[in-house]
């Protein structure tokens, strides 16, 4: 997920390739010049709110600080700590996303003060009570799913690439999901995610873009709403930084017990 949120430019030219491009090879185009050119932040820390609120209306909020390391030779790292309410206050989870591989991800509880390891199984379970699943809280990678262009359309005030994407990772909850991507910065604008049942559970959508370091776009608010139950999460994000000298230490196991 959190390459859909920082994609930067890319020229339509490099996308419409020709009348001989499939609508898979202009899928899998779309979505490599995306990750190619999103590149070269090194690492990020941001603070995040995030507010559930079920069918009745009834909401609680949570405020999160996060941390991102950038891999070039693999997925990147992701260490997520909540600071409050205080029954969550120290509960920490760290991702390492995969190109290929089932990612590796741990929950750390200080109620138990013990590290949890979420099982490849249960990633299609709400993250922390959210609309949000496990495996929605890792970077995109390419080699994760395959790609069909669909059309162009409006979205809004946007022109839009819409893309298809089937995940190809056992155990996903998803059987497909559809992307809208603006054309001019493209960025994601929306998602709608399919069930096992191939009937549409969630819709993602992207509200306010800021670019950081002339390059790296990030959002500042996302709904996600769950058609089936009811419930919306929403997350707001705010004081990105960039390059903060972290390094892999501060994204290890250990890290999780000492997570402040």
């Amino acid at each position: 997920m959190m390459k859909w949120l920082i994609a930067c430019f890319l020229s339509v030219s490099m996308v419409n390739m020709g009348h001989a491009q499939s609508a898979q090879e202009k899928g899998l185009a779309i979505a490599q010049n995306i990750e190619r050119q999103d590149r070269g932040w090194g690492d990020a820390t941001t603070k995040m709110k995030m507010i559930l609120r079920n069918r009745q209306g009834q909401e609680s909020t949570r405020a999160i600080k996060i941390k991102i390391l950038e891999m070039k030779s693999d997925g990147d790292k992701t260490l997520i700590i909540f600071d409050s309410p205080r029954d969550l206050k120290g509960t920490a989870f760290l991702t390492f996303s995969h190109a290929v591989k089932a990612d590796d991800q741990w929950l750390f509880l200080p109620a138990l003060k013990r590290v949890k390891r979420i099982s490849s199984a249960n990633k299609s379970g709400p993250f922390m009570g959210s609309q949000f699943a496990y495996e929605d809280i890792v970077s995109f990678e390419v080699d994760k799913f395959r790609y069909k262009y669909l059309r162009d359309e409006k979205l809004g005030a946007h022109q839009a690439f819409v893309v298809e994407t089937y995940p190809q990772y056992k155990y996903s909850g998803y059987t497909r999901q559809v992307v809208w991507v603006d054309k001019q910065r493209h960025i994601p604008l929306q998602i709608k995610y399919y069930d096992r049942k191939n009937d549409l559970l969630k819709t993602l959508k992207f509200i306010n873009y800021k670019q950081y370091l002339n390059k790296y776009w990030r959002t500042e608010k996302q709904v996600m709403e769950n058609h089936q139950n009811g419930s919306i999460t929403t997350l707001i994000w705010s004081e990105y930084r960039f390059r903060n000298n972290l390094a892999n230490s501060d994204f290890d196991r250990n890290s999780l017990k000492r997570a402040r």
